[in-house]
């Protein structure tokens, strides 16, 4: 039985890994200033003090979790050519990727709720979205993503390694691990597709049905104008959405071939690196909010 694995990384070359560290740092470094500056602005103006932009921040925090257990195992790799990793290493690395996965998918199931009762129900937003009900719902998606992980976590306890020890990936993620593992993973499959389902069926639901009402609302308002200046608030949401769900589906949801690892590897990349550097890009440039914020605080 083995108790190391080797990740494969992105690339053999030299050349192509020292392109690929001074490319993987710069990305992680405007990710962290990025998010960060989300937070910092969140949080010292007043006018952003919202239920919207509280969710927002818990957005930006996935996003530094998210790009921070992938990318600094990347640099090491790439830096040192050391790619061994522990299988509890591995393990470890698995958990809280899944978990920040799961709870990205729920947060943005609820911050669709949220902008459905903005628009749908103003009058009673405040009534209905005070801090506590913000509160607990930030902690039961946090305690929901924790408890999801934890599940495939300790399925993954039965699976032996014995033949290769290679991953064809730059992270520990379940497929990957299935693909080496030399224990039935008849069980593994049957719970990732079952809970995966359950959970998928209620983000889904969550996430796009309200805009179905939202788009009926807005269609009401007599102003053009107005009512485009409302659908407008919900474009970054939904812009991050298909971002997020568009990559999640092409890496998860299609025949698994020897042929789209190169594929696998650049989604990957794109959703485990790229997006947590896209959602505060798309939420700062297509949010008039935050840019008056932004200069409020500048003076700009």
């Amino acid at each position: 039985m083995l108790s190391e694995l080797i990740l494969s990384g992105l690339s053999d070359v030299p050349v192509i890994q020292l392109l690929l560290f001074l490319f993987l740092f710069c990305i992680y470094s405007l990710t962290l200033t990025a998010n960060l500056s989300i937070l910092l602005l969140i949080s010292l103006d007043s006018h952003l003090h919202s239920p919207m932009y509280f969710f927002l921040g818990n957005l930006a925090c996935l996003d530094i979790f998210s790009s921070s257990i992938t990318t600094p195992r990347m640099l090491f790799d790439l830096s040192t050519k050391h790619r061994m990793i522990s299988v509890i290493a591995c393990r470890t690395q698995l958990y809280f990727f899944i978990f920040i996965l799961s709870t990205e998918i729920l947060l943005l199931a609820v911050m669709s709720y949220d902008r459905y009762i903005a628009i749908c129900h103003p009058l009673r937003y405040m009534q209905i979205m005070h801090w506590q009900s913000c509160a607990q719902l930030a902690m039961g998606v946090w305690a929901a993503g924790s408890i999801y992980s934890l599940i495939h976590t300790l399925c993954t306890l039965r699976l032996a390694f014995c033949r290769s020890n290679i991953v064809n990936s730059f992270f520990c993620d379940l497929p990957k691990l299935f693909e080496i593992s030399c224990t039935d993973t008849f069980i593994n499959i049957l719970s990732v597709f079952i809970l995966g389902a359950f959970l998928g069926i209620i983000s889904l639901t969550i996430t796009f049905f309200p805009y179905i009402y939202i788009l009926l609302t807005v269609l009401k308002i007599p102003s053009k104008n107005k009512g485009l200046k409302t659908f407008s608030t919900c474009s970054s949401h939904l812009t991050v959405v298909f971002i997020f769900y568009g990559a999640l589906f092409f890496n998860y949801f299609r025949p698994i071939t020897s042929f789209y690892y190169t594929a696998d590897k650049i989604v990957s990349v794109f959703y485990t690196i790229i997006t947590p550097l896209l959602n505060p890009m798309i939420y700062s440039l297509r949010n008039q909010e935050l840019k008056a914020a932004l200069k409020r605080i500048y003076k700009i």
